[in-house]
């Protein structure tokens, strides 16, 4: 599947920063410890310790912005995949032991991870209210479509830069999937289920 990277960010994820890293930590696959890389402004005694901990790199860069920030990640990791989160509630560990498979075969540029992505009506109206887009909480993305992108704009900060991106891979060509939780739950929590649950559908989002 190629090697795949986790970008986290601080600021984006904040309090909750360490159940991001425990979750990708505990997914139950001995065979498959992604690095992650964890960005930020600010240099805190805790990142050590989850650096420590979790065994995760920190890139502390206090004067770039966040587009900016991940930019650098995606360029310092050099990963063929890269898993951004986009909000601060992480995903369940057990989510990540079966989101991994579908990047071993897969022939898309990105995945929309954990929730459903806006209508082409609903993308319409954020465009024209010049609202944000919806935000999933993460993305994987080819690091060579991100560079084909531009990558983050590196002006923008917070919000505004993960809206861009989200954007820009809408407008853009982009061979898009959905992994979806609410199949997860589904599969999991149906009577009939007497096995290990399937991996959730992937949907395409055009």
């Amino acid at each position: 599947m190629g090697t795949v990277c986790f970008i986290v960010d601080a600021s984006v994820t904040g309090a909750l920063l360490p159940r991001h890293l425990r979750a990708i930590r505990q997914t139950g696959l001995a065979d498959l410890t992604p690095p992650v890389i964890v960005t930020g402004t600010t240099v805190d005694p805790r990142l050590s310790y989850m650096e420590q901990r979790y065994q995760v790199h920190c890139l502390i860069t206090p004067s770039l912005p966040l587009g900016a920030r991940i930019n650098q990640a995606a360029y310092v990791s050099q990963a063929d995949w890269l898993l951004i989160a986009m909000q601060q509630q992480p995903l369940e560990a057990k989510f990540w032991g079966l989101f991994y498979p579908q990047l071993e075969t897969c022939t898309l540029d990105a995945f929309l991870i954990g929730s459903e992505p806006p209508r082409i009506s609903e993308r319409l109206l954020q465009c024209f209210l010049g609202s944000g887009v919806a935000r999933p909480p993460y993305i994987a993305i080819r690091r060579a479509w991100l560079e084909c992108l531009g990558g983050l704009d590196p002006e923008l900060d917070e919000v505004a830069a993960l809206s861009d991106l989200l954007q820009r891979l809408y407008a853009c060509p982009t061979r898009l999937q959905t992994f979806n939780l609410e199949a997860l739950r589904l599969s999991h929590d149906s009577p009939t289920n007497n096995t290990s649950p399937e991996p959730p559908r992937t949907t395409p989002t055009r």
